[in-house]
């Protein structure tokens, strides 16, 4: 046999081992070109201010909740303190007007009262003395009337004296004013909440884990409410778009599974479809194919799961494939 003839049949064992194993692993079935793509989470201050530390760098894994940067809170920290001394203010004239006299004054007032019960029972004692005298005849009807008049007299100092003492005792605001009064410790506590509030938004803290794929200011600048410090890149955030000509859409839904691939990736990678354009468009440029140049094809959207998710980087080419498992349950419209 000719060895050229020899080499020939060798090669094409190769290729056709090759080519089988490819069929084999899957790889075979039809792909289509796509590349990741990411949704930033740009933090930012809520309030114009100084940006004073910054506390993460690029490339930094941060957790949810982890401090990413500090604004100059000097004044609101001065508003804080402010509200709290109004509020502890108006709850102290709140508990003025809820509360009696002084010590002092309520024990004159109750030794008032013992003397007026004393001198009323001596007045009684008096009367039902002299009333049996009189039936002896060793008194006189009108001594009779002058101790009944002092009786009574006593009666009625016993009584404004207890009333004097339940006055000093009741609290010394009127009810509409410690109504008023109540209503200013409520808006003095709402001020307080506010500044409060005010003072925590200068200590920005990461509202979801990730990785802070940019800082976008220094220490020192001044930031308008809302302009980003750090943008983080959360692993769910991350996915896959690519395009399907429209012979192959059909075969796609929202809910479905797609396996991924890309250069030097883990095997096994997989994607769940999340959105399929309603519209057509022409062949992207980033996508380089004669045959599909001037074609139509959808924009389709896949988002593996979060652990593997984090091993793409957004802009990096990949190739999707059918999955060759059972498609996942369509996620609610």
């Amino acid at each position: 046999m000719n060895r050229s003839l020899v080499f020939v049949i060798i090669a094409l064992l190769v290729a056709g081992a090759a080519l089988f194993r490819k069929f084999e692993a899957g790889e075979g079935s039809p792909g289509w070109q796509g590349y990741a793509e990411a949704d930033y989470v740009k933090v930012g201050p809520t309030q114009q201010g100084t940006l004073v530390s910054l506390s993460v760098g690029r490339g930094d894994e941060v957790k949810e909740g982890q401090p990413l940067f500090s604004q100059d809170d000097t004044q609101d920290e001065a508003a804080v303190d402010q509200a709290r001394q109004q509020l502890a203010q108006v709850k102290a004239q709140v508990a003025n007007l809820q509360a009696g006299g002084k010590d002092t004054e309520i024990r004159q007032a109750e030794a008032n009262l013992a003397d007026a019960i004393a001198t009323r029972d001596r007045s009684q004692s008096d009367l039902q003395r002299a009333e049996t005298l009189l039936k002896s005849g060793n008194t006189t009807f009108q001594n009779i009337d002058l101790l009944r008049a002092a009786a009574t007299s006593a009666v009625a100092r016993v009584a404004v004296a207890e009333a004097a003492l339940a006055q000093i005792k009741a609290p010394m605001g009127r009810p509409g004013e410690i109504e008023a009064e109540q209503a200013a410790v409520s808006a003095a506590e709402a001020a307080l909440a506010q500044a409060q509030w005010r003072l925590d938004q200068r200590h920005v803290a990461a509202p979801v884990g990730g990785r802070v794929a940019d800082t976008l200011a220094l220490p020192g600048e001044t930031m308008a409410a809302g302009a980003p410090v750090v943008s983080l890149l959360p692993p769910a955030n991350i996915f896959v778009r690519f395009f399907v000509p429209e012979p192959d859409l059909a075969r796609l839904h929202r809910g479905d599974q797609v396996r991924i691939r890309c250069d030097n990736c883990a095997a096994g990678l997989t994607g769940t479809i999340s959105f399929v354009a309603p519209q057509p468009q022409y062949t992207p440029p980033i996508i380089y194919s004669d045959t599909t140049r001037a074609k139509l094809v959808y924009l389709i959207e896949a988002r593996p799961p979060p652990e593997q998710a984090i091993l793409l980087k957004p802009g990096q080419p990949v190739d999707v494939h059918p999955s060759n498992e059972a498609p996942a349950k369509a996620a609610a419209p």
